[in-house]
């Protein structure tokens, strides 16, 4: 039971831990709208993560990978949102923290692009798939032997909420010490939202010209 519910953990936090445009619209929504802000955006992409999983049970995630036009559509749809919300980033950065958004715009914001981020249906087509073995999981280049499939589960969206309500709440608690916080956290969430932008875009555009 206690191995089930570890490797669940541990897989999560492998999907929501790493650097990335999620963690930076987290990050952004957190310095700028505070705790509940950033959890409801960490919601946002846990609730496209519950998404994944009903799909990758019926087999739909397999299909975004048999079908390259698909997935160009899919990432080049990605890019333009990071790009339009790397804009609604920096111009956060040069708002004063008092003008604070309500929790349910980062909600939408962090759902939609963990719905059309390509890097999470990589994930669910490799280590992702590892929650619908119910005697084992992959972590970290290790296999664990589970023999629960359903503490697993369990475990996999602990480790997100996890993630998504510890990591808010470090940068809340140092921007509170540190007032330059949230301007940094604004411009880099931008540039970093920005540079994934350009690069979903560019690989949307090679992958629809090979189709041709």
């Amino acid at each position: 039971m206690v191995v089930s519910l570890l490797a669940g953990v541990l897989l999560g936090l492998s999907l929501a831990a790493p650097p990335g445009p999620m963690n930076a619209v987290i990050a952004n929504e957190s310095v700028n709208g505070g705790w509940r802000s950033g959890v409801a955006a960490g919601l946002g992409a846990m609730t496209a993560d519950a998404c994944f999983f009903v799909l990758a049970l019926l087999g739909v995630v397999t299909f975004v990978r048999e079908f390259p036009v698909v997935r160009g559509v899919m990432v080049g749809i990605g890019g333009l949102l990071m790009l339009y919300f790397a804009y609604g980033a920096y111009l956060d950065a040069q708002t004063a923290l008092s003008e604070r958004s309500a929790p349910g715009a980062g909600f939408r914001k962090a759902f939609a692009l963990a719905i059309t981020n390509p890097y999470q249906v990589v994930w669910w087509l490799t280590a992702g798939v590892a929650l619908l073995d119910p005697g084992s999981v992959e972590v970290a280049g290790y296999t664990l032997a589970t023999g629960n499939g359903t503490l697993t589960v369990v475990g996999f969206f602990a480790g997100i909420f996890l993630w998504i309500t510890g990591f808010p709440s470090v940068l809340v608690t140092t921007g509170r010490r540190v007032d330059s916080l949230a301007k940094a956290v604004g411009y880099g969430s931008a540039v970093l939202l920005a540079g994934f932008g350009v690069l979903f875009c560019y690989q949307s555009v090679d992958a629809l010209l090979k189709t041709l």
